[in-house]
């Protein structure tokens, strides 16, 4: 039996939010893939968030879909006598 990856709503959340945007421009799984130079069962894959996307790949739809991509690394925790972005020190 297959190890469920501790990330997998993170992809299936992804993947939705390609497939809206891809959708809200009228743009097909095939025309999508062309832009990104993948395939469409690519594209499906990725919708379908069944595995990790690639950072490029994630680059490239977001490029295609004229989105931005942003991506954020905040603590979750904050470290005694540390301080964080949110801090004025």
């Amino acid at each position: 039996m297959r190890k469920r990856d501790e990330f997998t709503d993170v992809y299936r959340v992804m993947g939705r939010r390609i497939a809206h945007e891809r959708a809200r421009r009228r743009i097909s799984q095939s025309e999508l893939a062309g832009l990104t130079g993948t395939t469409q069962s690519a594209v499906a894959r990725l919708e379908a968030g069944r595995r990790a996307p690639r950072l490029d790949t994630l680059l490239r739809v977001a490029h295609a879909l004229d989105c931005e991509l942003e991506l954020d690394l905040r603590p979750r925790t904050t470290i005694e006598g540390g301080s964080t972005d949110d801090d004025d020190g």
